[in-house]
């Protein structure tokens, strides 16, 4: 009885683990999270670079009904700070990006 706890636990926290790291991956495919569109105000200019030299965004925004959420988009230009984008995400992945105006946030 005893190992068959030990092996659930081990089994929960392996897949727990493997949703923290891909949690944006398997956002992109899970057919029940709809998609949606997150407004965001770029806050900062030290964003990393990944190797394919594209600048990563990981910011907290807002949906239309002003709920927080986070999401994780990457651009070709570095963003300034300040400047305000509407991205379209499902869960934390990011499919596109718009920029917008201080106006048309919600």
């Amino acid at each position: 009885m005893k190992k068959w706890i030990i092996v659930a636990g081990v089994v929960v926290m392996v897949f727990a683990s493997v949703y923290v790291i891909f949690a944006e991956t398997i956002d992109r495919f899970n057919p029940f999270i709809s998609e949606e569109f997150v407004y965001v105000q770029i806050q900062t200019e030290d964003e990393a670079r990944d190797d394919d030299g594209r600048y990563k965004y990981d910011v907290e925004g807002v949906n239309a009904d002003g709920e927080e959420k986070r999401v994780v988009f990457s651009t070709s230009i570095e963003l300034e700070p300040g400047e305000y984008v509407r991205v379209l995400a499902k869960g934390r992945h990011a499919s596109e990006y718009t920029f917008i105006e201080e106006g048309e946030m919600p």
